[in-house]
């Protein structure tokens, strides 16, 4: 189930780091300027923030599974017919469509793992379920590199992501639904066989009674969804606290690694030589999840999200003062560990803060909020570098890191509890 899920969040984010790529290539061969190239990346992120509002909310009235599928099926195509695009009118309207599909998808992913996972590794497990992001990115990044500079390689490029539409059919028929979705709908004989098939499982492998994925039940309850329920029942403060770290975190991730290659072509780098780094600095991100996979069973998730945005807060400002190569690696390095590893404790506290009937929910619209940052921070970049240079851009970012440190104090921490535990 994990691999299962993981596939497909590492299929979204070589769609995503894609882009980056892309977009280098694409403002040589059409001449693009910074605002144009902006709006071909934010659309996508428009997309993304209606998705995951929207399909939040169908996972939380379809199930878990049907709607990770149909996710990957929309995305997985129009990145795929983008390859055929010949005009950038043609590409936004597809990126858009890219940009639905995606957003939905990642926060339905961690939701369903989460419900699935122990409680005493639920939290390493949803890291991990991130870690594939690392997974993608760096495919992306080997893409980008051996695949995007030939002639018409952007177009293979996109090509290559129409796999997820394919994935999708496997996801339907291959992963289960959601047995804490199912019981908290009243459909507790289908929820009985889900975690039956899982105890068959263990009982084969080590036939220990703490061993069962889903060892504590849900208690019953009325199924509710809806935004406002975000807002009841004591969950107002959970909402506004998670909703500032997406928001910040968001900013200043995105503003920073689609503009990155982009960054270095600017600073004099070739696109060969800047996509090479690129595929170096990502490479970071797999030790980053490692570590805070490891520390938030040990830390906690507040204390180990918090310690990982203050460490990109840190490496954000040095990068943006790195001028040498070795600096541009080293600093970006330690940009890409403390950023993703930062990500992957956010989505492990994020489902854990909402009850079942609106997890998803949940989990959605924080995405969907903080997509409102990723949507503005790819037009800021752009217009920052041309008023202050990466020095200006790059402080912005550490700043915002900074913020969204501080809000992770608000969220509530459930290291080892199980969910739904007030």
């Amino acid at each position: 189930m994990l691999s299962g899920s993981g596939l497909g969040w590492a299929l979204d984010a070589m769609d995503v780091g894609l882009i980056a790529f892309i977009i280098a290539a694409l403002s040589a061969e059409w001449g693009l300027d910074g605002g144009t190239a902006g709006w071909i990346t934010s659309i996508g992120f428009v997309g993304m923030a209606i998705g995951a509002s929207v399909g939040g909310l169908l996972a939380d009235r379809l199930g878990r599974r049907q709607v990770f599928a149909l996710t990957l099926l929309v995305y997985g195509v129009a990145t795929g017919a983008s390859a055929l695009v010949g005009g950038v009118g043609a590409l936004l309207v597809l990126r858009f469509l890219v940009g639905l599909g995606l957003g939905s998808e990642l926060p339905v992913a961690s939701t369903y793992v989460s419900e699935f996972a122990p409680a005493r590794i639920r939290g390493r497990l949803v890291v991990i379920l991130e870690a594939f992001w690392a997974l993608g990115w760096t495919a992306s990044a080997v893409i980008g590199y051996f695949v995007v500079p030939l002639e018409n390689g952007w177009r293979w490029a996109f090509a290559i992501g129409a796999i997820p539409a394919l994935y999708a059919i496997i996801v339907r028929w291959g992963l289960p639904e959601s047995a804490r979705w199912l019981e908290s709908r009243g459909r507790v004989a289908e929820a009985d066989a889900v975690v039956r098939r899982f105890e068959r499982g263990v009982a084969r492998a080590a036939p220990t009674p703490d061993a069962a994925p889903t060892a504590e039940p849900a208690p019953a309850r009325p199924a509710r969804a809806g935004v406002r329920a975000l807002f009841r029942d004591g969950l107002a403060p959970r909402t506004a606290a998670l909703w500032i770290v997406w928001f910040f975190v968001n900013f200043s991730y995105y503003g920073a690694f689609i503009w990155i290659p982009s960054i270095l072509v600017a600073q004099g780098f070739d696109l060969l030589r800047s996509f090479e780094y690129t595929l170096i600095i990502t490479l970071a991100q797999l030790p980053g999840y490692a570590v805070a996979a490891w520390l938030i069973e040990v830390w906690g998730r507040r204390a180990t999200l918090s310690t990982f945005l203050v460490g990109s807060a840190v490496a954000a400002m040095l990068f943006g003062s790195a001028s040498e190569v070795w600096q541009i690696l080293l600093f970006g390095c330690l940009l890409s560990f403390f950023n993703l590893g930062a990500w992957g404790a956010l989505y492990a506290v994020t489902p854990e803060i909402y009850p079942t009937p609106v997890r998803a929910t949940g989990a959605g619209w924080a995405a969907a909020f903080g997509r409102i940052a990723s949507i503005i921070a790819p037009l800021f970049t752009p217009w920052a570098l041309n008023l202050g240079g990466a020095g200006l851009v790059f402080t912005v970012f550490a700043v915002f890191f900074a913020i969204a440190a501080v809000g992770a104090w608000g969220l509530r921490d459930l290291k080892g509890r199980v969910l739904d535990a007030s």
